[in-house]
């Protein structure tokens, strides 16, 4: 029997590869498909099932492509209703792999069809539990998000559900049994998830806040419900896409991966409705980008921020990228939906200088020079783009807090006319925030390199705790 883990960073995303006697099972499979074909392959076994553990709202899942391929039979627990072919397992349902067994454990809460898998081995013993969205390390599964996609279905409702599926199905559950969870610390689907993978039940049971044995439901649901902020705008938007189908990710790739002569890219970009993403590194774009460009660098916490930032999946992209990066942007962006890439600039920016083309730029300072701007003018306009949560644990004394997790209402509390200096935590969201509001006409907002982190070291800035956020809200 075997049991790996394909976690995903920049998802914050667990899939899984379970495999016995030449028979392989897939749990929650990312939208590229081949690693799993290619795992199997090399092992000469064959994908008997894709599992899914719910209808994922973070990202769009490979599980349409991977049965189309391998023939392998997609499993939903009970209440589940896609717009394809699939298996309603039954609750306690137990399903052969090779020598071993999974037994599905309907467990609505997180969502009402969610379900976690059982793993039973050789020898008749529940080993592993891959727990979906239900259970977490340190937390668990959000239970506002159905609300979105079915009305009828409360916070509180869901709350309550999660109850008693935590209470009935998996806390009764032996304490060495390991959970395998959907996703870890960095995820938007809960709140408190550990930087941990995995666990064991048992020491779940002593130290997930959700888990403790003497918690009634009314302080439970208050206690999963308390601190929640508004879930990224795409998450419905992939659930809908994991429901009822999508391109496959062949003619996705297909679809973007058209090189572009700077004249071309032009000639699209004047002539099309389409979003220009470029994904280079902050102060890599900040020296010099093509006008009305908008900067989510590929290498930060890229998928949830281009979720968080381009309100419609369908919204055409034209690329710049590092040159030979573009297949690896076209598919990160397919993982969470964004699959109308329409092509990118051949050669990367510097075949756009050396057309002679247009380029702008973004001034961006040292935290030392802000220092000195400030001490020749006191009542400098500093504005913080951290959530408000970073922002309240210490910050710039007078700086103003503009979350970019709201960049339309701080966009709309900024005065075109008025010099800001951006921070964030690092360099990577204030670089987002300032493309994004210089696009749409804002010209004098300048970025800090090195955002709050280095500012912090600098030791030249007055620096208080929480007492309560100025916003530009």
């Amino acid at each position: 029997m075997k049991v790996e883990q394909i976690y995903t960073g920049c998802l914050a995303q667990g899939a899984y590869y379970i495999e016995s006697n030449g028979e392989a099972a897939i749990i929650d499979p990312l939208r590229e498909v081949a690693p799993y074909i290619q795992k199997a392959e090399l092992n000469g076994a064959t994908i008997k099932y894709v599992l899914e553990t719910h209808f994922h709202a973070d990202f769009v899942s490979g599980h349409l492509d991977l049965a189309k391929k391998t023939g392998a039979q997609i499993v939903y627990g009970p209440t589940a209703a896609p717009n394809f072919s699939f298996y309603s397992a039954k609750d306690g349902e137990e399903l052969s792999l090779g020598k071993i067994k999974i037994k599905v454990l309907h467990t609505p809460g997180h969502t009402m069809e969610s379900s976690c898998y059982l793993l039973i081995d050789e020898n008749g013993q529940a080993t592993s539990l891959f727990s979906g969205d239900t259970l977490f390390i340190g937390d668990v599964g959000r239970p506002d998000l159905a609300q979105k996609v079915k009305a009828d279905l409360t916070q509180d409702i869901l709350a309550g559900h999660l109850f008693d599926s935590l209470r009935n199905k998996i806390m009764p559950l032996a304490d060495n049994i390991i959970v395998y969870p959907a996703h870890g610390a960095g995820s938007a689907c809960g709140k408190n998830m550990s930087k941990e993978t995995t666990d064991t039940l048992g020491n779940q049971k002593k130290t997930n806040y959700a888990l403790r044995a003497d918690m009634t439901k009314e302080e439970f649901i208050d206690a999963v419900l308390d601190g929640l902020v508004a879930p990224p705008s795409y998450f419905p938007l992939n659930v809908m896409m994991n429901i009822q189908g999508y391109d496959s990710i062949d003619k996705v790739l297909e679809r973007g991966q058209h090189a572009l002569s700077p004249d071309a890219f032009e000639t699209a970009a004047n002539e099309t409705s389409a979003l220009i993403l470029d994904t280079r590194d902050a102060q890599s774009f900040a020296k010099g980008f093509v006008p009305n460009s908008i900067n989510i660098g590929i290498d930060g916490s890229f998928a949830p921020w281009v979720g968080a930032m381009i309100p419609d999946i369908k919204q055409e992209i034209l690329l710049v990228t590092e040159p030979g990066r573009e297949t690896e942007v076209i598919t990160r962006l397919a993982r969470v939906g964004y699959d109308f890439t329409i092509g990118y600039l051949d050669g990367g920016i510097d075949s756009w200088k050396n057309a002679g083309k247009e380029l702008d730029t973004i001034v961006s300072i040292s935290p030392e020079t802000l220092a000195q701007k400030q001490a020749a003018d006191p009542n400098i306009a500093i504005v913080d783009v951290r959530k408000a949560s970073e922002y309240g644990s210490e910050h710039i004394i007078n700086a103003q807090n503009a979350p970019l997790d709201f960049i339309n209402e701080s966009m709309a509390s900024i005065d075109k006319d008025k010099t800001y200096f951006v921070h964030c935590a690092g360099g990577y969201r204030s670089m987002i925030f300032i493309s994004i509001l210089k696009a749409r006409g804002f010209e004098h907002l300048i970025d800090v390199k090195g955002g709050f982190k280095d500012i912090k070291e600098s030791g030249k800035f007055a620096i208080t705790d929480y007492v309560c956020p100025t916003t530009l809200m």
